[in-house]
């Protein structure tokens, strides 16, 4: 849409208003941490602590990984306690990164516990997971909290091309009720970036890598991406020029309609821009995935990789991964159990069951500890790797899954923050709220005024 009026550039008025502005904001737009601009240092802040940043200057990286069903208790916890611990059959895969994953026990959900709501533990354990609150009991009047993911993506956003990143390697209902009367929203979603609107994870690793570097071959992504960006700008211009052109005929309830409408589309622009302000999306320099592989572990595997670029390129500071939903009842015959997940986690002590609920536990262990090996065999800017520089949440909304607990929940800490966590440690921290390990990692994301979280009663010391 030629307005006629052009800079020897080619660039019309409105293009080079909006550069100058943008380029005013320079001084206070935070840029991603290249590895080719040098010296790490250069991306710290003078004289106080940086959000979402280490000491180095390097990224500091948040992520939160759901495994559903709860965990068989004898086979997770480990033995002995602090830095003198063994490893129990679960969490044996996690041993060659020991000194960088620390074991969190009695860190509970109350919030979740049935009390005069009764049944629905696996809708309340999924729910609650990052919230904290507890949640409304209903199919259609969904009522949650804002996760702890978003509240840190909300300060932390800016830094990044995208706020944060939600994946999922479940493509399950996102309407109607799933448990018990519950919303099925509440069991397939992890974050929510209000108490009614949850963000809806991408299942779809090809969608997933697309919508981070762009579509097409390694060498294509730079020309499409500005291709579509065009036509969105095109069709945005449309719409406000049609939208202005309107507003003088309407009466005051479609004025205001318009006014919501104007707001979408001044929100879709304001992220356009501020995907131009960070420049073109670094090439991984691989190939797009074709989409959902037919085995799940490839499929896992996969969805931790997006999870790895995304860090890598610092595309995002903040990301959740949900594995399976909480009751998800998947059968897993690449290890011999034919029978459903859900099914056998309801064991009653049977040792048949409590063994293959153990074997399936342990094999949600080994495609974690896969990731965790890539993420320490990552460089990141400081030389570090980008384990050392991350803090990783692995854990479920339910203890024991038998008889629906979520207390002493099975949860796990990895990386080292970047130097602001102390892992290769098994710490029973009595029975403290979960949301008090997200108020304290906040904190760490440099998060320092917000003094409570979901049900929270204090910072958890000792991590």
């Amino acid at each position: 849409m030629n307005s006629g009026h052009e800079s020897a550039d080619g660039r019309r008025p409105a293009d080079l208003s909006r550069r100058f502005f943008l380029r005013g904001l320079g001084a206070s737009i935070a840029l991603p941490a290249f590895a080719s601009l040098g010296a790490p240092r250069l991306f710290a802040s003078e004289g106080a602590e940086a959000l979402a940043t280490t000491a180095t200057g390097a990224p500091l990286r948040s992520a939160f990984v759901y495994f559903p069903n709860g965990a068989i208790p004898s086979s997770w916890w480990p033995s002995g306690e602090g830095a003198d611990f063994q490893f129990k059959k679960t969490l044996q895969p996690l041993e060659p990164l020991k000194g960088l994953v620390q074991v969190c026990g009695g860190l509970n959900h109350k919030t979740a516990e049935g009390g005069p709501d009764g049944a629905g533990d696996h809708a309340r354990g999924n729910g609650t997971f990052l919230t904290g609150v507890r949640l409304k009991k209903s199919a259609t009047d969904i009522r949650a909290g804002v996760s702890i993911d978003q509240m840190i993506a909300r300060r932390v956003g800016h830094l990044t091309r995208f706020p944060s990143l939600e994946l999922a390697c479940d493509s399950g209902r996102r309407a109607g009720a799933c448990d018990s009367g519950y919303s099925c929203a509440y069991q397939f979603n992890l974050s929510w970036s209000s108490p009614t609107t949850p963000m809806p994870p991408e299942s779809n690793p090809r969608l997933a890598f697309e919508r981070l570097f762009g579509a097409g071959k390694p060498g294509e992504r730079k020309a499409n991406l500005e291709r579509r960006r065009h036509e969105q700008r095109s069709i945005l211009d449309f719409a406000l020029d049609d939208a202005r052109s309107m507003q003088r005929r309407l009466g005051s309830e479609d004025s205001r309609k318009l006014d919501q409408y104007l707001g979408g589309v001044r929100d879709i622009e304001t992220r356009i821009e501020k995907t131009e302000r960070f420049g073109d999306a670094r090439d991984p320099q691989r190939d797009t995935p074709e989409g959902v592989p037919p085995e799940f572990a490839d499929y896992v595997q996969l969805m931790f990789d997006m999870l790895i670029l995304a860090f890598q390129t610092d595309s995002t500071r903040v990301a959740t991964l949900l594995l399976a939903h909480d009751g998800s009842n998947r059968s897993f015959d690449q290890i011999g159990i034919s029978e459903g997940h859900h099914d056998l986690s309801h064991h009653q002590n049977r040792p048949d069951w409590v063994q293959k609920v153990a074997d399936i536990d342990l094999w949600y262990v080994r495609q974690f500890g896969k990731f965790l090996d890539k993420l320490q065999a990552t460089n990141d800017v400081d030389g570090k790797s980008l384990l050392h520089n991350s803090m990783i949440v692995y854990g479920s909304g339910n203890a024991d899954a038998n008889r629906h607990t979520h207390d002493n929940l099975p949860v796990v800490l990895a990386g080292a923050g970047g130097g602001v966590l102390t892992p290769g440690r098994y710490v029973k921290h009595g029975s403290k709220p979960l949301s008090n390990l997200y108020l304290s990692m906040a904190d760490r994301m440099g998060l320092h005024d917000v003094e409570r979280f979901g049900d929270s009663d204090a910072r958890l010391a000792n991590v």
